[in-house]
């Protein structure tokens, strides 16, 4: 059974929808859940001669308070036992999923959930998948989670 509980967040809808399934697994299994949001220094070096590296830092750990916030209040809700805790990159060739992956590794998860957008083609080319990479190199089990279910009519041709 699992007992300890990483939900990776990002505050998107399929992160919030992660949320609801980490807590129920949680509530069963009388589970830790520990909350993390990543923080890809990468856009730091993107944007570097269009903006303030230090307000565009700060504003990205705002937005992974905002989103833990969130994790919060619904742990406090449930009765479930976590924490939340904002990660960052370490330099310009690490990303998100490998960051994900150490801290999973640190933390000795016997559970990872995390949300994906579900993209295709060539919106998943363009984009990349944070989940996808994750999934490829995780050493233990990973929970992937989709915003809603899409209709026929909606799925790209």
């Amino acid at each position: 059974m699992y007992h300890n509980i990483m939900l990776a967040v990002d505050g998107s809808a399929s992160s919030k929808r992660a949320i609801e399934e980490a807590l129920r697994i949680a509530a069963l299994a009388h589970a830790k859940v520990h909350a993390v949001y990543v923080v890809d220094k990468s856009a730091l070096f993107n944007y570097g001669g269009y903006c303030d590296p230090q307000a565009l830092l700060d504003a990205l750990r705002g937005d992974g308070r905002s989103a833990l916030g969130q994790v919060h209040a619904a742990l406090v809700a449930a009765g479930v036992q976590g924490d939340e805790e904002i990660i960052e990159t370490d330099n310009l060739s690490d990303d998100v999923a490998t960051c994900l992956q150490r801290h999973s590794e640190r933390l000795g998860a016997d559970l990872v959930v995390m949300g994906t957008h579900g993209r295709r083609g060539v919106p998943r080319l363009v984009l990349g998948s944070v989940s996808e990479r994750f999934l490829r190199f995780s050493t233990c089990p990973v929970m992937l989670v989709r915003a809603e279910a899409e209709t026929e009519a909606e799925r790209p041709a």
